[in-house]
């Protein structure tokens, strides 16, 4: 992927990434206002509905991460005389997030709704659902790079890659699920998300990213194969798995050394501490920027 350099910059380029991600931002205020039954600014100025707030903030911010990200590539379209293929890189990589998005919403946690939850000031509500998006943009942005698709074979390649680890972040979702429930006497995660339990929604956010950072490492480390969709997926399972692997293992090793002596679970799941979540937090997400410097190429 090239960049563009201060040395030759180009005004125009820039003037075009601005815009896109403007276009983008309004588009999707536009859809906020209507989801919100025409009261966003009601909701966080008036109301000050934090939940709201919060994500929202990080729908804004996705939107510009992810239009920085691929503009290099849709500039090069753009000055290649290909505008298709430019409109078709920003609309593919937004179109995975929001069917990401889609999935995590209705069938991995199937029994919690995020959005009745955060416009009832549900704060830990706003941060699984933030956590996830940012999840999911991190994970496309990883496909994006991995492959770079430049035609139908690719896309296909990119589609079946997406649906696989979209299975990762459902069964590593369940068996958080399957943990908590062991730690709490059957309770149900999902159920304790409307318990408005801050600290259980950083823990699970956290988890998320951490998680989404690790398959990134682990598609950057994996080489693509072209359009042999088999052996692509082979590729995927195997680097994503170990890198799935190897985030639990060194951030609860890590977590131990660092809080030696407190159960984290109770701290979290009983007595609301969000101290203790934030070094969850802060350790899931280092572990898996970490696996990404060590093993991307």
């Amino acid at each position: 992927m090239s960049y563009l350099s201060l040395l030759d910059i180009n005004i125009f380029a820039i003037l075009i990434c601005f815009i896109l991600a403007s276009l983008i931002v309004i588009g999707h205020r536009l859809l906020m206002q209507y989801k919100a039954k025409k009261a966003l600014e009601s909701e966080i100025a008036k109301r000050d509905n934090f939940a709201f707030g919060i994500n929202y903030a990080c729908q804004i911010g996705i939107i510009a991460i992810t239009a920085a990200y691929v503009f290099p590539d849709v500039y090069e379209h753009l000055t290649n005389g290909h505008f298709t293929l430019a409109v078709l890189t920003v609309v593919i990589s937004f179109s995975f997030i929001l069917l990401g998005q889609y999935i995590h919403r209705k069938w991995i946690l199937n029994r919690f709704n995020e959005e009745k939850a955060i416009m009832k000031q549900n704060i830990c509500a706003a941060l699984v659902d933030s956590g996830m998006l940012l999840g999911n943009t991190i994970l496309v942005l990883g496909i994006f790079h991995w492959l770079h698709p430049q035609g139908v074979s690719d896309l296909l390649v990119a589609t079946m890659s997406f649906i696989v680890l979209q299975i990762v972040f459902a069964i590593d979702s369940k068996l958080r699920e399957m943990r908590f429930a062991k730690a709490n006497q059957g309770a149900s995660l999902q159920q304790n998300f409307n318990l408005a339990n801050t600290s259980i929604g950083i823990r699970y956010a956290g988890k998320t990213v951490g998680l989404s950072l690790a398959l990134f490492a682990g598609l950057q480390s994996a080489p693509y194969h072209g359009a042999t969709i088999v052996e692509n997926i082979n590729s995927v399972l195997v680097h994503c798995g170990i890198m799935w692997a190897l985030l639990y293992l060194m951030s609860f090793s890590l977590i131990h050394f660092a809080l030696p002596k407190v159960n984290v679970g109770l701290e979290v799941d009983h007595q609301d501490n969000i101290g203790v979540a934030c070094i969850e937090f802060a350790v899931f997400t280092a572990m898996g920027y970490l696996l990404i410097n060590l093993f991307s190429v």
